[in-house]
């Protein structure tokens, strides 16, 4: 899987700043100023994510997240 294969969530953190995330890669998340920031940043957060997946030798999680009510 990769980046693009993942539903991401995004959404503003009180008072100031937006998160996106990958709910199904643990600690796979960006915090910053804008949403768009925070999706660049959750872009360059995923590969080191992946990488640390593939030295381990563990595959990368499916996506189970599903947006229930948006």
């Amino acid at each position: 899987m990769g980046f693009d294969d993942y539903k991401i969530v995004l959404y503003r953190n009180q008072p100031e700043g937006w998160v996106a995330e990958i709910p199904s890669i643990s600690g796979c998340h960006a915090l910053m100023p804008t949403a768009e920031e925070a999706l660049i940043e959750l872009a360059e957060v995923y590969p080191l994510i992946e990488e640390e997946h593939r030295e381990s030798g563990q595959p990368m999680p499916r996506d189970t997240t599903e947006i229930v009510h948006a």
